[in-house]
């Protein structure tokens, strides 16, 4: 008996790396497996598909599960459970690029479930998977009877010291300045994310060219696999949606022109939405009761939307106008206001025409950062951002579940932009959080969350390095391409009728991290360059309305802000702030009240002291400075007595550091006995007048800093002030 042992094919970057898809040897009961290799990582991709679809579905039921195993970067996971648990949100922003990738590469008339689910089961942690998952669900599909307009392919582009590079190592991207994961087929791109430190509109295009190049070529590289097996298997036979092409034409009569009218009305959302409502009522009404029974209203309102979609894009590109109103190139009002919540360390509304979004920032210390555990990522993350999409948003009642894979890649959006224009960790000690609740919705909520988070931040101090704001573009093009508009600040229709959803966040200065999703055949880089250079012009048109709120960080944090001052130690004074068990920082914290914690890396010792109180503060900071400083002869300090003995008193000149106060050194005057001269927490000034070589012990002096006393002709000499005699 013959045992298959798979079928592989590889491509090689040229530089090193190289890309292996193999077929055959692993859960060869999904309908299509494969396992990705780049150096060390792989990743298991599979796909099943059910024959038939739902009654009643009309949708594609495509669920994309992306899950690391923490074997492949042999960790036992933590918790009590010590098992993989839910999907992580690192983990669900993988899961969102894959789907938002392949979704529109299958029939629009095929609505039987898939599931495409990829593991981590080998990992490199110096090869990111996020890039790689993409390409092996596209195989996996290829691989299978489902039906596909693919291969897809996705890559990760960066520049690096002023060179494109493909898939780079993870420890190269330290000092890249763009950063994008870019998917697409052989004809076309149809997918974007990433970020970029401020770079041109011209060097975005650039990137995705130089991207596109590569994406061919691992396309290429499944139609080999395909053929090495015997070929692409035939599509399943299907038919998942009922017809009725008199009902469709009849619907089509007697409403597009109605449906037009409503389109070109300029009515704001619910009136528009109550009046095409009210063209479908007028049409279902010249049915009788009996004629209704019989009638497929389900096909009704699928051919009613499609009027819909179809009239609303043909007032766009026919006469160039907007369902509101505007221009194509015109961004709504916009209105914002800082300072909103007053108990909040910052606040800002943002309002931009039936978008809103309220959004606070809360500064904590180091001991609020975000633990992440899971394979690929572990550490501590100390810039937050949290979107809320609540169902009264948009007028509707429904469960408010906790945050959805949408809610966490706007989040993740919104976060990338921001993130790139704050302070170093020297400028901005601080834990940020900011949430965003959007309180209205009709379009680019997550822009929305942009602009609030910019003047939020600024709002409660934080050194922003530019004000940063966000516009979502849209694109509507005919059947040929022939012709196309490109269409700024989207609304929420337009972003469903439209053929891309393109979010650019940036500065005055450029872009800084970005989102599209293309839905078309035949994308145009002319379309591209239209849709950045038109975003740019609105960019810095909201940015311009934004300063008028508030131009510039404020110079000072709000009142009851936490203070934070970090000290930079030698890591040798690490262990004298921390003392045995923790004695010494969990003293400090107690007679202070502030919260301090201790970060060793570069070589050095970052000391975070947190507190509420500018009195807490200085005491803090008084007191790891006196831990790391070095005594020097010749200083005075203000010592505590901490013992006495026969012969003196141990006095502590800075914490942890004592000398002897030698009975001899306490006044001018002989002093027989040390009872009743000093006691145990008494503050006393004293000189360090010398250091031990040997043992390094201090020697202090209170007498040499009084005045020495005027000796009588009477008074008899001490001994050490009467000549020496001669021998």
């Amino acid at each position: 008996m013959t045992v298959n042992i798979g079928t592989t094919r590889t491509f090689d970057f040229g530089d090193g790396k190289q890309i292996s898809i193999e077929t055959g040897k692993l859960a060869k009961q999904a309908h299509g497996s494969v396992v990705l290799r780049m150096g060390n990582t792989m990743l298991l991709a599979t796909v099943v598909g059910n024959q038939d679809a739902r009654e009643g579905t009309d949708f594609l039921p495509l669920s994309v599960d992306y899950q690391e195993k923490f074997a492949s970067v042999g960790r036992i996971p933590g918790g009590f459970l010590k098992r993989e648990a839910r999907l992580s949100d690192y983990e669900i922003l993988i899961c969102r690029i894959v789907d938002r990738a392949i979704r529109p590469l299958f029939p629009e008339d095929y609505h039987a479930d898939i599931q495409v689910q990829i593991s981590l089961i080998s990992s490199d942690q110096n090869i990111l998977p996020d890039a790689l998952a993409g390409l092996a669900a596209s195989a996996a599909i290829m691989l299978s009877d489902i039906p596909f307009n693919g291969p897809m392919a996705e890559v990760r582009v960066a520049r690096i010291d002023g060179k494109y590079v493909i898939n780079p190592y993870k420890d190269q991207l330290a000092t890249a300045d763009i950063d994008f994961i870019v998917a697409g087929t052989e004809h076309d791109i149809n997918m974007v994310e990433g970020e970029a430190n401020e770079i041109s509109e011209h060097d975005f295009v650039e990137a995705i060219k130089v991207a596109h190049d590569y994406i061919k070529k691992l396309c290429a590289l499944q139609h080999e696999l395909c053929e090495a097996v015997g070929g692409r298997k035939p599509a399943r036979e299907y038919n998942h949606e009922d017809k009725d092409e008199e009902l469709a034409k009849k619907i089509h009569a007697e409403t597009y022109d109605k449906v037009y009218a409503v389109a070109k009305s300029r009515a704001p959302k619910d009136e528009r939405k109550a009046a095409f409502a009210q063209v479908l009522e007028d049409f279902v009404a010249q049915y009788s009761e009996e004629e209704k029974a019989t009638l497929n209203m389900g096909l009704v309102k699928k051919y009613y939307h499609e009027v819909e979609y179809h009239a609303m894009r043909d007032m766009i590109l026919n006469e160039g106008q907007r369902l509101d109103g505007r221009k194509l190139d015109e961004v709504r009002s916009i209105w914002s206001e800082v300072d909103y919540l007053p108990a909040a360390h910052g606040s800002a509304v943002f309002t931009r025409g039936e978008t809103q979004s309220l959004t606070s920032v809360t500064l904590g210390s180091k001991m609020d950062e975000q633990m992440l555990d899971s394979p690929m990522l572990s550490g501590y993350n100390k810039f937050i951002l949290h979107y809320n999409f609540p169902s009264f948003s948009t007028g509707e009642a429904r469960p408010n579940r906790g945050p959805g894979r949408r809610e966490i890649g706007h989040g993740n959006l919104a976060m990338r932009g921001l993130k790139k224009m704050l302070p170093g960790q020297i400028e901005n000690p601080y834990t940020i959080r900011i949430v965003s609740d959007i309180l209205e919705s009709n379009g680019s909520s997550s822009m929305a969350t942009v602009c609030a988070g910019s003047l939020a931040l600024m709002d409660a101090g934080i050194k922003m390095r530019e004000a940063v704001s966000g516009i979502a573009m849209g694109l509507v093009t005919s059947k040929d391409n022939s012709k196309y508009r490109v269409l700024s600040d989207i609304l929420g229709d337009e972003d469903h009728l439209g053929d891309m959803d393109f979010k650019v966040v940036g500065t005055k200065n450029g872009i800084v991290a970005c989102q599209m999703d293309i839905k078309i055949d035949g994308l145009k880089w002319a379309m591209v360059e239209e849709a950045l250079n038109q975003a740019k012009a609105g960019r810095l048109h909201i940015l311009g309305e934004m300063n008028k709120t508030l131009d510039a960080p404020r110079p000072e944090y709000k009142p009851h802000t936490p203070r934070i001052e970090t000290i930079i130690v030698d890591t040798e004074f690490i262990g004298a702030i921390i003392g045995p068990g923790g004695k010494i920082i969990q003293g400090i914290q107690k007679d202070t009240g502030a919260t301090i914690s201790i970060e060793e890396k570069d070589n050095k010792g970052y000391v975070e002291i947190a507190t509420n109180n500018a009195e807490s503060m200085n005491k803090a900071v008084s007191i790891i400075r006196g831990i790391v400083s070095v005594p020097e002869v010749g200083e005075v300090y203000t010592g505590k007595v901490k013992s006495v003995v026969d012969f003196g008193a141990f006095v502590e000149i800075l914490p942890g550091k004592e000398g002897l106060l030698h009975i001899s050194e306490i006044s001018w005057n002989r002093i027989e006995k040390m009872d009743g001269v000093l006691t145990v927490g008494q503050e006393i000034q004293v000189k360090l007048i010398e250091v031990d070589k040997k043992t390094g012990k201090y020697r202090l002096s209170h007498k040499v800093l009084t005045p020495r006393p005027e000796k009588s002709d009477d008074e008899p000499r001490r001994r050490e002030d009467r000549p020496r005699e001669r021998s």
